[in-house]
């Protein structure tokens, strides 16, 4: 039994869907046997993305997965405790978006919950609701200085920042600038370029870098914690890095493409398969975030998951500017970290248990109820198999996508059980939960992981 600070070779009991006791060889009525297995807290992806930010059309492609087989691809990985980016459809306000993602989860989820509220534009109206969402559990916010209405409003998405930071909230930053990404892509289109094979080009790193300097500025000048997701280089870390060295509250999450994977898989004839935003980096960039990972500096993984199906990702039609961002990756990313990294030294296996699951659960105010293994935590446990070796293939996942961006690759170390609040919902590769069980989870206040 692992968590982020011990381990012990003991029994553990559950009782009403919480850990009941820990060692003195329980009896049971039902007994898993985790021999030569780790047995770890469940993991936390707090960046899903299972509802579109378009109402959806018929014939239109958009992502292919929704809570339901979301949830699916989250237990056969090892996960048990999502947070999915809600975004505002049809002038909704953020509480109107809020009630359509929960009553689509009620029906579907069968994980347990949490929605990140997007905020597009920062009307008197959306920031008036803010206090009322925190009082109301929902302790998040997502913001995207890629989009024009950032650069458009600014002012008052650093109001509300301020705001949520006051409340107890912890903002979520997509770290691009939007004017340097398009000034890049229309440079390129300009040139007769801009295809899908230019991704990398159309999205640099000095767009990343600055607008994770921006983040930082405006943590220090609201004083409010802030969330740089998916970051994928190393001089945004080094930017990060500096804006922790002065004690602020500045967290990062990277994501598993950017660990795996470089910008020479975009030049691959189907190389517009790993789209995603910001781009695949250089050797360096993996290894500094790799670094990153072991050290500290990286908070938590997050998979940004969001999958399309291959043949809409390919469409020769798209260019830079109209290009389908998102991979499936919620199956995939607990074992990849552990064969690519517990398995070969580069992170520890608490680490591992930290930067999956602890952290993200301190992060977003469900520490200890999530994110460790404690009497009257929630049963969430991942009865990991370490020498379980599988060869990824997409077509035969949970996700819809029909494909995985590591299609071939053979990992090892895969869940044995996946164990949510008490249920068994994985076992010998087959997932036993029913659509509907998962709990929309109310959260408290960010502690620094």
């Amino acid at each position: 039994m692992v968590t982020a600070g011990s381990s012990a070779v003991c029994d553990l009991a559950v009782r009403d869907g919480m850990i009941s006791q820990i060692g003195r060889s329980p009896r049971g009525r039902r007994e898993l046997d985790a021999t030569g297995a780790l047995v770890l807290p469940g993991g936390i992806d707090m960046h899903v993305h299972l509802s579109s930010p378009e109402p959806p059309e018929p014939g239109v492609p958009a992502w292919v997965d929704d809570f339901g087989s979301g949830s699916a691809a989250a237990i056969a990985g090892g996960i048990t405790t999502i947070g999915n980016m809600t975004f505002p459809v049809d002038g909704d306000s953020l509480s109107q978006s809020l009630e359509r993602d929960l009553a689509s989860a009620r029906t579907l989820a069968s994980v347990d919950y949490v929605l990140h509220p997007v905020l597009d534009s920062p009307t008197p109206q959306a920031l008036a609701e803010l206090p009322r969402l925190a009082a109301a559990g929902h302790t998040s916010l997502k913001l995207f200085m890629v989009a024009d209405e950032f650069e458009a409003r600014a002012d008052g998405m650093i109001e509300a920042v301020r705001i949520a930071g006051l409340h107890g909230m912890l903002t979520l930053i997509h770290c691009e600038d939007g004017a340097l990404v398009r000034f890049a892509g229309e440079r390129l289109l300009a040139a007769g370029g801009g295809g899908l094979a230019d991704w990398a080009a159309s999205r640099p790193v000095p767009a990343e870098r600055a607008a994770v300097e921006r983040a930082v500025a405006i943590c220090e000048a609201t004083g409010s914690p802030v969330y740089i997701v998916h970051l994928s280089s190393e001089p945004a870390l080094r930017a990060a890095r500096r804006g922790r060295a002065r004690g602020l509250p500045v967290f990062v999450e990277t994501r598993p493409l950017y660990l795996h994977l470089t910008s020479e898989a975009l030049a691959e004839p189907d190389g517009a398969k790993y789209i995603g935003a910001p781009p695949l980096r250089e050797a360096e960039d993996v290894e500094a975030l790799w670094a990153g990972l072991a050290d500290g500096s990286v908070d938590t993984l997050g998979s940004d998951h969001a999958p399309w199906r291959l043949a809409d990702k390919l469409d020769d039609s798209l260019d830079v500017t109209t290009a389908r961002q998102g991979v499936a990756d919620l199956e995939t990313m607990l074992p990849m970290l552990f064969s690519a990294g517990v398995s070969t030294g580069r992170v520890s296996l608490h680490r591992f248990v930290s930067l999956t699951s602890t952290s993200p659960a301190r992060l977003f105010g469900l520490y200890p109820r999530k994110g460790t293994i404690a009497v009257g935590s929630d049963a969430d446990l991942l009865v990991l198999d370490p020498q379980l070796r599988r060869m990824i293939d997409g077509s035969s996942m949970r996700s819809r996508a029909g494909y995985s961006a590591y299609d071939g690759r053979e990992i090892c170390g895969w869940p044995r059980f996946t164990i949510s609040r008490g249920d068994v919902v994985l076992e010998d590769g087959q997932v036993l939960a029913r659509p509907g069980r998962g709990l929309w989870l109310r959260r408290g206040t960010t502690a620094p992981p």
